[in-house]
């Protein structure tokens, strides 16, 4: 039900493309479509509402986005934005502990969400005639919510274990988390999107209707719908679901600014493990920073797929990985994190690995990017961008994404920023923000 990683969010909405080769040769790439089509309203409660017509197949995706996630906790409550979640499934007076999945699916649909460090999201994907169906469940639990102190207790048990089995018994996610705690001091995002375990144990009832009243409010929240039907005649029904739930307060903002790193921070852990993973991480600006696109371009020449510098010399040539990756969170809010990793190959020790990390970064830093590899990275990206638009619910989640960064007429302009990109520009951002005496480091280490 959940994605425990922001960058898994972030992966669901730019994934790569597979056929890297044929793309870099294209031509031509196809161009995504524009926002002109969107039917864009605010409700007079402050619900922000986003509409796109798409006959192709009778079939609709609804999609609603909470602006709450990790960021939003205090410390000793992390995890309540995850578990509210989990919660919002658990019923409501007019509609009983897990009714909402059991109608979506006797509708033939499909349901699920996610949480991630800065937005919460749940959506639904069925038939198009469905569609008031599913705008009377999410009204409906938008403001009707039970939160009954017995369902949070047994659903407590659920989230525990699946901090157990995605984070304390996962390698990578353990050494992820690590890495994660020691980069930020001041910012949120330093706290896991699942929480500390010991902060699971504690989280109350009380705590749990005041994260719920205060961030579930039709003013921090946007509603996409992509699929078959009349925009307009959709609009209505929004209207009529969601217009008469009361405005809330504005919920309080962000306001931690992490301070700059003065030196290196390095964890290393020993856990039960088959081989050594080594993680680096720098920070680096958000989207709003015109250098934005010129580190989305850097993480693909780095990470993206198997022509990839850390794949084809790590893995493929070298062979001391046994898988490598990384990755560029364009959407988050706040500056976050520039990762990339790598998994040693039996008989590597994660200190060879490690060397051989920086140095594909410090050669980035000392060599400008070739016109093949800088077009073959440019292509690669919108061409992912591109296909995402035969799926209504990627287009959705588009949608809605760049609504949470700024407004969704952003997402016109992603692919041209993507295009102007220079080699040089590549090198400036590879020098400007990935010293190697500012870096975090994280090593796990096997035990038998």
């Amino acid at each position: 039900m959940s994605v425990p990683l922001a960058r898994s969010a972030v992966a669901l909405l730019l994934l790569a493309a597979c056929a890297v080769a044929a793309v870099a040769r294209a031509a031509e790439p196809a161009r995504a479509p524009g926002t002109d089509a969107v039917l864009a309203a605010t409700l007079d409660n402050g619900l922000r509402v986003l509409l796109l017509e798409d006959h192709r197949s009778p079939i609709v995706s609804v999609q609603v986005w909470y602006r709450v996630g990790s960021r939003n906790e205090r410390r000793g409550a992390t995890g309540l934005a995850h578990f509210l979640e989990h919660m919002m499934f658990k019923g409501t007076p007019t509609h009983g502990p897990r009714q909402f999945a059991r109608l979506v699916e006797q509708n033939g649909g499909q349901d699920n969400a996610f949480t991630s460090q800065d937005v919460t999201s749940y959506f639904v994907n069925l038939a198009a005639d469905k569609l008031d169906l599913v705008l009377e469940l999410e009204a409906d639990r938008m403001q009707n919510l039970l939160l009954d102190p017995k369902e949070i207790d047994a659903e407590r048990e659920v989230v525990m274990e699946e901090r157990r089995t995605r984070t304390e018994d996962d390698p990578e996610g353990f050494l992820g988390e690590e890495v994660s705690s020691i980069a930020f001091k001041a910012h949120p995002y330093g706290s896991p999107i699942i929480g500390w375990m010991e902060d699971l144990k504690r989280i109350t009832p009380e705590q749990m209707r005041a994260f719920y009243r205060t961030y579930y409010v039709p003013n921090n929240a946007i509603l996409v719908a992509v699929g078959a039907f009349s925009a307009p005649q959709a609009l209505e029904r929004v209207r009529q679901r969601f217009g008469t739930i009361p405005r809330g307060p504005d919920p309080p903002p962000v306001l931690a600014i992490e301070p700059p790193q003065n030196g290196e921070r390095r964890v290393t852990v020993k856990k039960q493990a088959r081989l050594p993973i080594v993680y680096l991480g720098w920070h680096v600006p958000t989207q709003q920073s015109p250098d934005a696109p010129a580190l989305e371009v850097l993480s693909t020449i780095l990470s993206g797929g198997r022509a990839s510098r850390l794949y084809r010399s790590l893995v493929y040539e070298r062979q001391l990985a046994l898988q490598a990756g990384g990755d560029y969170s364009y959407f988050s809010l706040d500056p976050n994190l520039f990762w990339f990793w790598a998994t040693a190959m039996p008989g590597q020790t994660p200190e060879t690995l490690e060397k051989a990390l920086l140095e594909e970064m410090e050669r980035l830093r000392a060599e400008p990017v070739g016109d093949e590899e800088l077009e073959r990275a440019k292509n690669q990206i919108e061409a992912s961008f591109v296909f995402q638009q035969d799926s209504i619910f990627r287009r959705a989640s588009l949608l809605a994404r760049f609504e949470t960064i700024g407004g969704y007429r952003l997402l016109d302009g992603f692919v041209p920023k993507i295009r102007a990109v220079t080699a040089t520009d590549v090198q400036r951002v590879a020098r400007a923000y990935f010293p190697p005496e500012k870096k975090n480091v994280g090593v796990l280490i096997p035990l038998p």
